[in-house]
């Protein structure tokens, strides 16, 4: 489980590194690190919105999001069998996983974006002319 202090230590030793690369260097590591970040309340969102697992697709966990979308799409068709108990039992097993999910939004994207950020670290050097 993820541990807000963690992250946010974590965060802060890339933002060490980061303003330690040379001024050409970080402007292009911070131009190709802004199209990939991801807003938490955009996850959250999708996440709130549609419990089918939408927010796994926004960071392209397409795995993920097919179990949980297929998961979700069982349980409202098995509503309408006479599997429906089955069916609610389902529901309220993606419900509950997602609302925990909702909760942890923030902390999920701060560790996601530190893991692009460090991954694009470890991709060095950087120059004005990368895309």
């Amino acid at each position: 489980m993820l541990n807000q202090q963690q992250v946010d230590a974590e965060e802060e030793q890339l933002r060490e590194q980061v303003a330690a690369l040379p001024d050409a260097q970080r402007r292009a590591f911070y131009q190709q690190l802004k199209p990939l970040l991801r807003d938490p309340d955009t996850y959250a969102t999708l996440n709130w919105c549609f419990l089918a697992g939408l927010h796994h697709f926004y960071l392209g966990l397409w795995g993920r999001g097919l179990i949980n979308l297929l998961v979700f799409i069982a349980g409202v068709v098995l509503l309408f069998t006479s599997y429906w108990l089955l069916a609610i039992m389902l529901l309220v097993f993606v419900s509950v996983i997602e609302l925990w999910t909702l909760f942890r939004a923030q902390i999920i994207i701060q560790h996601w974006n530190n893991q692009l950020t460090r991954r694009l670290l470890q991709r060095q050097p950087y120059s004005d002319t990368n895309p």
